[in-house]
This record gives structure tokens, sequence and C-alpha cells, in this order.
């Protein structure tokens, strides 16, 4: 069985998700992590890079944008 290790933005240990992360999936645009325990973690975001033979990927964190002052959404 491989299992992974997920990281916020770099591969630190102050940026780590999730251990154990036995599926990585896509829904309503959204990355949910599920572990060995069935526990779940949704982050909004993308994929930057999956190391599938060391058991590591990087999600990039989507950021909130921004609105000018004085315009509405």
């Amino acid at each position: 069985m491989c299992l992974s290790t997920i990281y916020r933005g770099s591969v630190e240990q102050d940026n780590l998700l999730m251990k154990n992360v036995r599926m990585i999936e896509y829904r309503d645009g959204k990355i949910v992590l599920t572990d060995l325990m069935e526990r779940q973690v949704s982050i909004e975001g993308e994929l930057a890079s999956a190391d599938l033979v060391n058991g590591v990927a990087v999600i990039r964190e989507k950021l909130p944008q921004s609105v000018p002052c004085g315009v509405e959404p």
C-alpha cells in the first residue's frame, strides 16, 4: 500500500497538512485528502507536485481574490 504525506506550499514540517493519505480527490472545486482512518481534509487549491515514489505531494493553496476599494464583486 502506498501512502503519502501532503504539504501546503512547500515540503517543510510547518506546512504539513496530513500524513498517511491514501486518497486525493478533486470535488466541488476543492482537493479532498483522505487518510487511513477515513479522516478528511478539504482545501481550496491545486496540486503543485506529487512525488509518488517518495510519497510526498504539495498543494498550492488558492488565496482569496482581493477586490479594489470601491468596486463591488
